[in-house]
């Protein structure tokens, strides 16, 4: 069974005493005496914001690696009846977001979640945000081994840093499996990528974003014991050298630019020296086995895994837009509430696994979640979008449902069509600047009207090893990228090919279409 959030009970109990001011806070934005951007400020470490319009409330809830245990699982599910919630949505950062709350709820929310060990605390503002993890860690056949362990204790130490050190914007550590790497772990502050020995590759430095940039691969064969220590020369590089002028700058890439690439990975590995002559954070983690023993065999499909463990799969559900339909939520739990072992795990790509499962699990829990995606490219990730977020440009949501509305009768074969990122603004809160077709909110003006447009991004990749931004192909507007997705894939069928063997062969066909949509 995987390992609930041991949180140092002194460090709780300090986050608990801040939602006082928390409370107080939220009390006095909705009495309007306080402005959005004030209690954008103060509300965002709390890992809450305030929507669109400032009627109501968002609350992100954070799990390391992804994982919802039973106990929040069953927390999620109280809550929804408790509170009547009508929108959850996964997200990118393999958290669960709880949206369309009142003054009253996310306060309530905040403080019950403590209780089952969900911390919000840092879930925004200028704080650590949640670890990263592979989502299938521990199950998956290709995997090197089981990063999830060494995440959770990456993810209690970084708790300890919020309100003792001065942070960059945003802190974000990663951990991948393997060479996958779809955590992008080589591309955020701090990445750990594991290796067929039993060690890690480790990147900095890295960000998705305004001015995105590949990590800095500063170490390789690193013990997975000495993690903690790479998570303090990281600090302590910052602080020296971070931009603390500049909030716009105030991130980790930003020190390629001061220091380069060889300068940023000296400064790295003098600190990380320093650290580990400094400090005892050496970690002696046990890797607890999957104990269940599995019972029929199901053959493997788009939803169905196998595990390395014989007789378990993992099963796939991916809800339209990353948004769980609320009246899932109970059935789902009481499912789960009744199977050993079983285990959620949220994927960077907006999906849900179900872990563990043995065979007639794994075909209850797939009739239950019939309404998911089915192929890849209705996987695809859309950001919250504008309709709720405060600066989001474009509605990645309604982009989202109007390309699936207009695509999924066509009955494209899978494949046909990559997943595709769709981002509602330059944070890239959908991916866009990694995915193979990546979409991100902008203008597009004709005939001196402005018109709603998104960016696209094509090429993009993050396989360690040949990972790559997409390349800016230009402006579409809105309402012809349903057409314009549609012409790609009925260009990949005529030929009967995959796409990702397709552009391979006709990248010029693409561009072709590219320019009608374009120009």
């Amino acid at each position: 069974m995987a390992k609930e959030n041991n949180m140092d009970q002194e460090l709780k109990k300090e986050f608990q005493a801040d939602l006082a001011e928390f409370h107080l806070m939220t009390r006095k934005f909705y009495q309007k005496e306080i402005s959005v951007k004030e209690y954008k400020g103060f509300s965002g470490g709390f890992g809450s914001y305030a929507q669109r319009g400032g009627g109501s409330s968002m609350l992100r809830l954070r799990f390391t690696g992804g994982e919802i245990t039973k106990d929040k699982l069953q927390f999620i599910a109280d809550s929804v009846e408790k509170y009547k919630i009508d929108k959850l949505h996964l997200t990118t950062c393999q958290t669960v977001q709880v949206h369309n709350l009142n003054d009253v709820t996310v306060s309530s929310l905040i403080e019950e979640a403590f209780e089952h060990d969900i911390i919000t605390r840092g879930g925004g503002g200028d704080f650590p945000r949640n670890v990263m993890v592979s989502p299938l860690s521990g199950v998956e056949k290709e995997e090197y081994f089981d990063v999830l362990p060494y995440a959770r204790e990456a993810a209690d130490y970084l708790l300890t840093f919020i309100k003792r050190v001065k942070m960059p914007r945003k802190l974000k550590v990663c951990f991948s499996n393997s060479p996958k790497n779809i955590t992008h772990a080589t591309f955020r502050d701090l990445g750990f990528v594991a290796r067929k020995d039993h060690t890690f590759d480790v990147y900095s430095a890295g960000g998705l974003g305004n001015n995105p940039k590949m990590g800095v691969l500063v170490d390789e064969g690193t013990d997975p014991s000495k993690v903690l220590y790479y998570i303090k020369a990281m600090i302590l590089t910052f602080i020296q050298h971070g931009n603390y002028e500049n909030r716009g700058k105030a991130r980790t890439r930003y020190m390629q630019d001061t220091l380069g690439q060889e300068g940023y990975r000296a400064a790295f590995l003098e600190n990380l020296s320093k650290a580990m002559a400094e400090d005892s954070l050496d970690l002696n983690v046990q890797e607890v086995p999957v104990t269940k023993e599995g019972c029929g065999f199901l053959e493997e499909n788009f939803r169905i895994t196998a595990q390395k463990q014989d007789g378990l799969y993992s099963v796939l559900y991916h809800p339209f837009g990353g948004n769980i339909p609320p009246e899932l939520i109970a059935p789902i739990n009481e499912a789960v509430q009744k199977m050993d072992q079983v285990v959620l795990r949220i994927s960077p790509d907006e999906s849900l696994y179900f872990i563990n499962c043995n065979k007639e699990e794994a075909l209850e829990l797939l009739e239950l979640t019939k309404d998911s995606a089915s192929n890849l490219f209705e996987t695809s990730v859309a950001c919250i979008g504008s309709g709720i977020c405060q600066i989001g440009l474009r509605d990645s949501q309604k982009l989202y449902k109007a390309v699936m509305d207009k695509i999924r009768p066509l009955d494209f074969s899978n494949g046909v069509l990559p997943q595709i990122h769709i981002s509602g603004c330059p944070s890239s809160c959908g991916t866009h600047q990694i995915g193979t077709l990546g979409f991100r909110g902008a203008t597009k003006v004709i005939d001196k009207k402005p018109l709603a447009a998104f960016q696209l991004y094509i090429g993009g990749e993050e396989t360690q090893g040949n990972a790559q931004f997409g390349e800016d192909a230009g402006t579409i507007l809105e309402t012809d990228i349903p057409d314009f997705l549609i012409e790609i894939g009925q260009a990949v069928q005529k030929e009967h090919k995959l796409y990702s063997d397709w552009i391979k062969e006709n990248p010029d066909a693409l561009k072709a279409i590219i320019q009608k949509y374009t120009k």
